[in-house]
């Protein structure tokens, strides 16, 4: 945790419009650098929520597999993987809205090379010609991009926890 931490930290706090102009140099590929920009953007979320998730495993089951002999890897598996679950799951519904945040910046950047032909270039083109209705057209299909990112995600939440997961359990009256 101490040793990666802080390049994700890194990551997440510079601006990808920073960062994508490196990105730029390196890669040759116009989707493989969108799609890196909005994994950059989208990838702290989970992973400090899953690191949450792995931290948070109650003491007395903790002590109750060591007690037993389980070793780290069966600690690992049966106890920390399964707490960790619904707080990697969160991570993944954040990180949906902001992937596509980060590729729509990344085009934005990008698509001062006129080499772009996504929503983004053609907000920044609409932009350009006083275009509004094109310009209202290209945010609501982002919009409901996003959520429909959001509501796939909720529903794989749902249907991984749904079993046992106190937060997808059905509430008895």
């Amino acid at each position: 945790e101490m040793s990666f931490f802080p390049f994700a930290i890194v990551l997440q706090v510079t601006p990808i419009v920073a960062i994508f102009p490196l990105i730029n140099i390196y890669v040759n590929n116009q989707t493989v650098k969108l799609l890196l920009c909005a994994w950059i953007v989208a990838f702290f979320p989970i992973l400090s929520n899953t690191t949450l998730g792995l931290n948070s495993v109650d003491r007395n089951l903790r002590d109750l597999f060591k007690l037993n002999g389980a070793t780290r890897w069966q600690q690992l598996r049966y106890l920390r993987l399964p707490a960790a679950m619904p707080y990697f799951l969160g991570g993944l519904k954040i990180a949906g809205g902001l992937s596509l945040i980060g590729a729509v910046v990344a085009e934005f950047v990008a698509g001062a090379q006129g080499q772009s032909s996504g929503l983004a270039s053609r907000i920044i083109e609409a932009g350009y010609r006083l275009n509004a209705p094109r310009l209202f057209a290209a945010l609501i299909l982002i919009s409901l991009t996003g959520i429909l990112i959001f509501l796939v995600l909720s529903l794989v939440s749902h249907l991984i926890l749904r079993r046992w997961h106190e937060s997808a359990l059905k509430q008895e009256r």
